[in-house]
């Protein structure tokens, strides 16, 4: 019976043993880490909505650029006019009118205390802080399809674990009950091997839900399902080689920061164009009309006029005074919120370092866990085998190498995650600088295209 107790242990531990297999970096899976952040980047609609919003930014350039223009006007009337009036010799006297009128009216800012430029300035720092927005988004969603992608493939490794761990349990149930029908063990160690047996399929049971709930979190962010084998893929190239440098890199070009040093720019031109509206403002217009008027005799007028007209401004009811020292403190506001960004992924990027770091010993401990564990438990069979070792000690002896491998599976993804967040923080997350195989969103076609439309619309002609 001993042999055959043997035998059973021996078969649970080649099952056991093939989860080791499991963890380590496989070449061929169903679908790639690449494939995932290209359909996280076409297909994800937050990052098509934050497209759409910077191409309305633009806009504000090209509404800008307006007040460099004239406006023109063209106008005209018609009508019907009767006059019925009685005379005191008793007479009664009928005019019937009809007025027609047209003109033609033209009005050109000469200047207008320097908001022209300063809404100009300002819109154009406005679509710069957008195009970097744009590119934090773009970061997150990538980050979050990588995010996405690595957590599948750690819970399907530890799915497959807790699955050939609960293989081996009714495997060792089997042996103990056939032990204990000839009375080697007592009805103890039968219930502990069920207990045993009733923990590895609730793990294995809470490990198919974790799995499916990573299936549809990645789902949400790509928009397409996740392959039927993914595993953990390699690292990433353009990992720095000290935080200091990723630090600096951080600082330099994470699109958040970016983004809150144009955001403040525009708000230094915010408070020229306030300034502006207390200076004069010159203006030329010229308008041309001709009015008809035919009644008993027909009549017709033609005027025409131009001239330039000077507005200063004396007083505004402090009004003007009180946006201009607001525009002020929004200029203090976005200077410190560009020193907390700084701080932000400062905090970011030595954070994800230390994660990185963590990982990797944590990486190289559960390594050795798992040769030390393996080693354990293939003392404790062969003494169990004879009788020297309880079958508790057996099960004791494999818990401790399950433990010791899901440990080691998820050191490995967390390692992966830092880097990607490491590699976030730099401004590294984006289809451009992964290199993804996509024909890239130009953030600047749609800017140039109305910049200096005068009139219509863009090539599009359509809402996308």
């Amino acid at each position: 019976m001993k042999n055959s107790f043997l035998k059973h242990l021996m078969a649970s531990a080649t099952i056991a043993a093939c989860g080791v297999l499991l963890v380590p970096v496989s070449d061929a899976f169903a679908q790639t880490m690449e494939e995932a952040l290209v359909a996280a980047y076409l297909n994800n609609p937050t990052l098509r909505a934050e497209q759409a919003s910077l191409r309305a930014t633009d806009e504000d350039v090209a509404q800008a650029m307006s007040n460099w223009r004239p406006t023109i006007e063209l106008s005209g009337d018609a009508g019907y006019e009767k006059n019925d009036s009685s005379l005191r010799t008793g007479s009664d006297q009928i005019q019937n009118r009809q007025p027609r009128s047209v003109s033609l009216d033209i009005s050109q800012p000469l200047f207008r205390g320097g908001r022209t430029m300063a809404e100009i300035s300002e819109a154009e720092n406005n679509v710069m802080a957008d195009r970097a927005k744009l590119t934090g988004v773009e970061r997150d969603i990538l980050l979050g399809a990588a995010i996405a992608y690595l957590d599948i493939a750690r819970d399907a490794a530890v799915l497959e674990l807790n699955a050939n761990n609960e293989a081996v349990h009714k495997r060792q149930l089997e042996a103990t009950q056939d032990r204990f029908q000839v009375g080697e063990i007592t009805r103890t160690d039968v219930h502990q091997s069920e207990a045993r047996l009733a923990r590895s399929t609730a793990d294995r049971v809470q490990s198919h839900s974790t799995l499916e709930a990573a299936r549809s979190a990645y789902m949400n962010v790509t928009g397409e399902a996740a392959g039927a084998s993914i595993g953990m893929p390699a690292l990433p190239p353009g990992t720095p080689d000290t935080k200091e440098i990723a630090i600096t890199e951080a600082v330099l070009n994470n699109p958040d920061v970016i983004s809150s040093q144009y955001d403040e720019r525009a708000a230094i031109d915010n408070v020229d164009a306030v300034w502006g509206e207390m200076l004069p403002e010159v203006e030329f217009t010229a308008s041309t009309s001709r009015d008809w008027n035919t009644s008993g005799e027909s009549t017709r007028i033609d005027s025409t006029e131009a001239m330039i007209s000077v507005n200063i401004p004396l007083y505004q009811s402090g009004s003007v005074y009180s946006r201009l020292r607001a525009a002020k403190q929004q200029v203090a506001q976005q200077r410190l919120i560009v020193d907390q960004q700084r701080r932000n992924v400062t905090e970011e990027a030595s954070l994800a370092w230390e994660n990185m770091l963590s990982a990797q010993a944590q990486i190289s401990s559960f390594r050795t866990a798992i040769q030390a564990a393996t080693i354990a438990f293939d003392g404790v069979e062969r003494e169990a085998s004879v009788g020297s070792r309880t079958v508790l000690d057996v099960l004791d002896a494999e818990q401790e190498l399950l433990d010791a491998r899901v440990s080691y599976t998820r050191a490995k993804h967390d390692e992966a995650v830092a880097v990607y967040q490491l590699l976030s923080s730099m401004g590294r997350m984006t289809a451009h600088y992964l290199q993804l195989p996509v024909d890239f969103y130009d953030p600047t076609a749609h800017y140039d295209e109305v910049r200096d439309l005068w009139i219509g619309e863009d090539s599009s002609g359509q809402w996308e």
